[in-house]
């Protein structure tokens, strides 16, 4: 759960001699090694004021891989987990840019200051008042880049609950949060507030929820858009975009974000018509947001590639597509562990990649029994094509 701040700590954090005193605190390893030391010193000099101290600061270097920002954030352990990355956060506050948006769970405000920076008029509310003060907190911090964004809206944060809509005439942005009795649930029925009670609640407004990737999307009753999102190669989420935000057409999105900056997306919009075709020089594993979305043949139809197997997401293909992994096919060999291990030995074998998909072996497992020894590296890559299990050899993974 982490620490708990009270609102006395905040307010202190949040104040002039606070700020001097976690720039201080920051100067400390705080390490493992180090970590009894330097408490101590910090409990020295500032009393009980140093847990909140560094509990700040470790939760700064923490966000700073994911927030914009954060070195001057105040944050808690759990909205940490829950906040959403600065870049999906600003890809979405670009599709609402020009609307008048309320955020029903703001938490710390890492939504909030990306919508600020596209959205005209913004409201935040979330019922932890102690999230609300670090928001008001964080709102008030220089954003990088500001310049090039524009003006930031002026936001209003109010104390109220998700399922009590408190405005009108705005888009809604939710985020449930997905942990339930301190585990990670993937069933929206667990989510906080409920899914389907905060469907029914905002049913017929404008409305973008923030939702697991995990979640099964063929069981809700959605007349919308669902988009999912990777961020340099990880799913990170998937956002519901009610019918009135969806472009005409469109009932699925895959977009696939960059730290450098870049976009890509994919929609069922798209043609998505493949050749059925024997396995070409390479083979392709899209990105999971692809995968996700539901949009492999999309995919393959974009960069002129086909399937492996129809029911399996490995795509295959003459040529790669630009800045994609891929795996040059060299040989392929039926599933047997001794035939594999004699063919691996034979190419000399040493650091292999496993890669499987529609078929039950776990890759460590199966590692440890082949026991490469040798000096090259290879990645098979384990599938199923029509009803048998086929291993194709590959030289290492490249871009």
């Amino acid at each position: 759960m982490g620490y708990g701040f009270s609102a006395a700590e905040i307010a202190y954090l949040g104040s002039v001699p606070g700020t001097a005193a976690l720039a201080e605190v920051a100067e400390y390893e705080l390490s493992a090694a180090s970590q009894v030391r330097d408490a101590a010193s910090v409990r020295r000099r500032h009393g009980d004021r140093a847990p909140a101290l560094i509990e700040t600061v470790r939760l700064r270097r923490r966000a700073a891989a994911k927030l914009s920002g954060a070195r001057d954030w105040l944050l808690t352990d759990d909205a940490l987990q829950q906040a959403t990355p600065t870049l999906v956060a600003r890809h979405r506050a670009r599709r609402l840019a020009g609307r008048d948006v309320h955020d029903v769970t703001c938490s710390i405000g890492a939504e909030l200051v990306e919508l600020a920076r596209h959205c005209p008029r913004v409201v935040g509310s979330d019922l932890d008042p102690l999230r609300l003060a670090m928001a008001q907190h964080n709102l008030t911090r220089p954003v990088p880049d500001a310049a090039a964004a524009g003006q930031r809206a002026t936001v209003l944060l109010a104390r109220a609950d998700a399922l009590a809509p408190c405005t009108s005439g705005t888009v809604v942005v939710a985020d449930p949060a997905r942990r339930s009795g301190g585990k990670r649930t993937h069933d929206p029925r667990a989510l906080q507030p409920p899914l389907p009670d905060l469907l029914s609640v905002y049913s017929g407004r404008d409305l973008a929820v923030k939702c697991a990737p995990g979640l099964d999307f063929d069981r809700l009753d959605w007349d919308g858009e669902i988009e999912v999102i990777s961020l340099d190669g990880a799913v990170r989420e998937a956002c519901l975009w009610s019918a009135g935000l969806r472009e005409p057409g469109v009932t699925r999105r895959a977009t696939v974000l960059g730290t450098a900056g870049t976009a890509t997306t994919l929609t069922d919009a798209d043609p998505g018509e493949i050749p059925e075709r024997e396995p070409g020089e390479w083979i392709i594993d899209p990105d999971g947001a692809v995968v996700r979305a539901g949009l492999v043949r999309h995919y393959a139809a974009r960069h002129g590639l086909w399937q492996l197997d129809p029911r399996i997401a490995y795509l295959t293909g003459d040529r790669l597509p630009a800045g994609v992994r891929g795996f040059r096919i060299i040989g392929t060999c039926d599933f047997r562990e001794k035939a594999l291990r004699s063919e691996l030995r034979r190419l000399d074998c040493g650091r292999l990649e496993i890669l499987v998909r529609g078929v039950e072996v776990d890759p460590d497992a199966l590692r440890r029994r082949v026991k490469p020894t040798g000096s090259r590296p290879y990645t098979i890559v384990i599938t199923r094509i029509g009803r048998t299990a086929t291993v194709f050899l590959c030289e290492a993974s490249r871009l």
